[in-house]
């Protein structure tokens, strides 16, 4: 089965909270992960996504860990609107490139 993986980053400029998180995150620059699958046998390539993460960086006494946390791809999108923030800086692997998008 081949995977594929993009990120991104978006700003938050207020303090947020997530749906099924109790604490409320800092404003800052935060990643978010997305992981998709090849659905296979079809005549043409196609991906669905599987899952969504928001990479948690820890701060004071949790510094240096960081925590991928599964966040909804709608929970993820209002967030985002809520805060009128911009996705910038998009990052896909190498994986998530099909052949014909390689020779670009």
């Amino acid at each position: 089965m081949n995977m594929r993986t993009s990120t991104y980053t978006v700003t938050f400029p207020d303090e947020f909270v997530l749906p099924g998180y109790p604490d409320e995150l800092p404003a800052g620059e935060y990643e978010v992960v997305i992981e998709e699958e090849c659905l296979q046998g079809l005549s043409f390539e196609a991906f669905r996504r599987t899952a969504t993460y928001l990479t948690i960086h820890g701060k004071g006494e949790h510094a240096g860990r960081t925590e991928l946390r599964p966040v909804s791809e709608r929970d993820m999108e209002l967030a985002i609107t809520h805060g009128r923030n911009i996705p910038r800086d998009v990052n896909d692997s190498e994986a998530a490139l099909s052949p014909q998008e390689d020779l670009k």
